[in-house]
C-alpha cells in the first residue's frame, strides 16, 4: 500500500468558528481520503500559523521537504488556501517536479494533467484574497491606532476597557515598584530576585527575570503612550507616532501614567548614564584604611587582625602566594603622608586630573543634593547623546525605511533639542564652585586632618585614593615598613567616583 502524509494548518486565532480549519476536523477529512483511494497515512504535519506570514512555518518545509526527497509519494491538504497564500510561484515548482498534491475541498489532485491550471489559478486567488484581508487588517488597526486603541493584549499591570483604553490593575504598583527601584540604582537582576520573593507572580506566570524588568523600565506604554515594533526583527516597542508626528495616549481619561521624570531617571540610571542612590552598605567601619587595602600576592582585601592589616584570603583558609601584611601604624603614617604631599601640590586651577577628582569628590560630601543635581543633568546629557545615535543607528539599519520613516527628520530634531536642553542645564549647574582652599595648602590640609575625626579622615583619604596594593615583606619580620617598595597606591581619576 503506497504512503502520503497529511499537512494541517489553522491559524493561531479562529473567530468564525468554521468547522474545517480545526486540526481534528482536517485530519479524520485526510484519513478518511486515504482510505478510499487505498493510501496509508506515513505522517500528519501540523502548523498553527498564518499561511501569510513571514514566519516560518516548520511542519509545512518539512512536508515539502519530505516531498522532494520522495520519503513519500504524496501529499494531501484539506484546500489550498490552508496550503499556501503565497500565489502561483509556491505550487508551480512542486508540480515541475513531478511530486503529487491534493486539495481535497477543491478535489483538485497534481497527478491530473487537468487540474494543473485549476491549482495555479486558485492558489493565485487565495493570495489575492489573503492580500485584500490583509489590507483591511491593516487600514483597521492603523485607525483605531490613531485613536489610541490598544490593540493587543493588555501590558502587564494594565488592563483594556471595551473602549480599547488602558486602565491601571492591582499590580500597577508593581510597575511603580519596579521604576522606582531602578532609579534608585537597583539592578534588574534584583528588582525580579525580590519581586520572585515576594510572591509577586511575573507577566507570564512563575518567576521574574530581569529581561522582563527591563522591557517594563522601557515600554513607552507605561508613559501613557501607544507602542509599535518598528519591524519583525527589532520588537523592543517604541512610541508610535501618528500622521502629525505626534505621540498617541492611549490611557483612558483620568488615568495616570507614571511620571516622566521617573521613567527618564530609571533609564538613565540603568544605561549607566547616572549613579543610583542605593548601593552597598558596608557597616562601619572603625580604621583609616579598610577597604583601600588589597593583597597583592591574591587581590583580596586587607581587614584588620590585630595591630595589622592582613590577607583576608589567607586567613580564610584560601590559597594566597604571597600574603600580604602591614602594621596599622606604620601603613597609615606612610598613606597619610604620601596623600598629603600628592593632593596639596596638585594644582587646583591648573586642571589637574587628580584636583578635578578631588573636586568631584569632594563636592558628593559637602554638597550632596546639588552634586545630585549635576550628575543628574550629565546624565541627561548622556541619555540624550545616546538617543540621537541610536537614531542615526537605526536608521543605517532600515528600521525607518517604512511607515515610521516620514518621521524621521522630526524624531532627529527632537533628539537633538533635548539635548541642547539638557547641555544647556548641566553648564548652568557647573558653574556652582566648592572651596577647595585647603586642598591647595599644604598647611591648611595638615590642620584639617589634625582637628578631624576618623569618619572625616577616611572621606578625606578616599577623595584622593581608589585603593592601595601591599606587597608581601621581603625582610625580616619586624624590619622597617618600606611604604615606596611595598605600596602601589592607585590615585583617583575624574568621574570614577
Amino acid at each position: 500500500m503506497e504512503e502520503i502524509d497529511l499537512y494541517l494548518r489553522k491559524s493561531k486565532i479562529v473567530r468564525e468558528g468554521v468547522e474545517a480549519l480545526t486540526f481534528e476536523t482536517q485530519e479524520a477529512r485526510g484519513r478518511e481520503w486515504a482510505a478510499r483511494h487505498e493510501y496509508l497515512v506515513r505522517k500528519v504535519w501540523k502548523d498553527n500559523l498564518s499561511a501569510w506570514t513571514d514566519a516560518k512555518r516548520p511542519d509545512f518545509d518539512r512536508a515539502l521537504g519530505a516531498l522532494r526527497r520522495r520519503d513519500v509519494p504524496a501529499l494531501w491538504c484539506y484546500a489550498v488556501d490552508r496550503f499556501d497564500r503565497k500565489g502561483a510561484g509556491s505550487v508551480i515548482q512542486l508540480l515541475d517536479s513531478g511530486a503529487r498534491i491534493i486539495f481535497d475541498y477543491e478535489r483538485l489532485d497534481s497527478a491530473d494533467p487537468r487540474d494543473r491550471e485549476r491549482i495555479i489559478s486558485d492558489a493565485e486567488r487565495a493570495k489575492a484574497s489573503s492580500d485584500l484581508l490583509s489590507h483591511r487588517v491593516r487600514d483597521t488597526k492603523q485607525v483605531q491606532r490613531r485613536k489610541g486603541v490598544w490593540l493587543g493584549a493588555a501590558p502587564y499591570g494594565l488592563r483594556k476597557d471595551k473602549d480599547g483604553k488602558l486602565h491601571h490593575t492591582k499590580e500597577w504598583a508593581n510597575v511603580l515598584r519596579i521604576l522606582d527601584a531602578v532609579a534608585e540604582g537597583v539592578t534588574p537582576r534584583r528588582v525580579a530576585v525580590a519581586l520572585t520573593a515576594d510572591q509577586k507572580p511575573a507577566p507570564k506566570g512563575g518567576p521574574w527575570n530581569a529581561s522582563t524588568v527591563r522591557r517594563i523600565v522601557y515600554n513607552p506604554v507605561y508613559e501613557g503612550w501607544q507602542v509599535v515594533a518598528l519591524s519583525r526583527e527589532y520588537t523592543w516597542p517604541v512610541a508610535y507616532r501618528n500622521e502629525a508626528g505626534e505621540r498617541v495616549p492611549v490611557f483612558a481619561d483620568g488615568v495616570e501614567p507614571v511620571p516622566a521624570d521617573l521613567v527618564a531617571k530609571a533609564r538613565r540610571v540603568h544605561a549607566g548614564h547616572q549613579r543610583g542612590a542605593l548601593g552597598p552598605r558596608p557597616g562601619k567601619a572603625t580604621h583609616l584604611l579598610t577597604d583601600l587595602l588589597r593583597c597583592a600576592g591574591c587581590g583580596s582585601k586587607m581587614p584588620t587582625s590585630g595591630r595589622s592589616y592582613v590577607c583576608n584570603g589567607h586567613i580564610s583558609g584560601k590559597p594566597c602566594p604571597a600574603p600580604a601584611s602591614a602594621m596599622r601604624a606604620r601603613i597609615e603614617e606612610y598613606v597619610y603622608r604620601e596623600w598629603l604631599a600628592q593632593v596639596s601640590s596638585a594644582g587646583v586651577d591648573e586642571g589637574d586630573p587628580l584636583m578635578v577628582a578631588v573636586a568631584e569628590r569632594w563636592a558628593a560630601l559637602v554638597a550632596p543634593e546639588q552634586t545630585e543635581e549635576a550628575q543628574e543633568a550629565v546624565g541627561a546629557v548622556k541619555s540624550a547623546e545616546m538617543a540621537v545615535e541610536r537614531l542615526a543607528n537605526d536608521r543605517a539599519k532600515g528600521l525607518y525605511d517604512g511607515a515610521m520613516g516620514k518621521h524621521f527628520p522630526r524624531l532627529v530634531a527632537e533628539a537633538e533639542e533635548t539635548l541642547r536642553t539638557a547641555q544647556e542645564r548641566a553648564d548652568s549647574l557647573n558653574k556652582h564652585r566648592i572651596d577647595l582652599t585647603m586642598f591647595d595648602d599644604f598647611e591648611m590640609l595638615e590642620q584639617a586632618w589634625d582637628a578631624a575625626e576618623l569618619a572625616t579622615r577616611r572621606d578625606l583619604i578616599r577623595v584622593a585614593l581608589d585603593k592601595i596594593i601591599v606587597t608581601q615583606t621581603s625582610g625580616r619580620r619586624g624590619a622597617l615598613f618600606d611604604g615606596d617598595a611595598r605600596c602601589t597606591l592607585h590615585w583617583a581619576t575624574p568621574g570614577e567616583a
